[in-house]
């Protein structure tokens, strides 16, 4: 699962730069160009959301998305599972320093 948004061609090295800054938060894209190489067939037909246009002299860029995670916890077929739904982060009061140890599961 990916996001993807249009940036103009001529941005694109910029937005690489100013993204992977914030490797936390998605970082920068996966993929740049062409959908079909990342296994898209039809960028007007996503899985999730609503297609967005490209105009001229934009080109398709993907950056991960936090919904490949929620895809795995519904082919999973958990009992339950706690997650994020658009527009709302799940927020908790776990440091995330402390690492994947601070989890329990039950």
């Amino acid at each position: 699962v990916v996001s993807m948004r249009p940036i103009r061609q001529c941005d694109v090295d910029k937005v690489r730069a100013l993204t992977a800054r914030f490797p936390h938060a998605h970082g920068s894209p996966i993929h740049v160009g062409e959908p079909a190489i990342i296994g898209i067939e039809d960028l007007m037909a996503p899985d999730w959301g609503d297609a967005v246009e490209i105009m001229d002299g934009e080109v398709p860029v993907f950056w991960g998305s936090s919904l490949t995670a929620q895809d795995a916890l519904a082919r999973a077929e958990l009992a339950i599972s706690i997650t994020v739904s658009p527009g709302h982060m799940l927020i908790t009061d776990v440091d995330a320093r402390a690492g994947a140890g601070a989890f329990k599961v039950y």
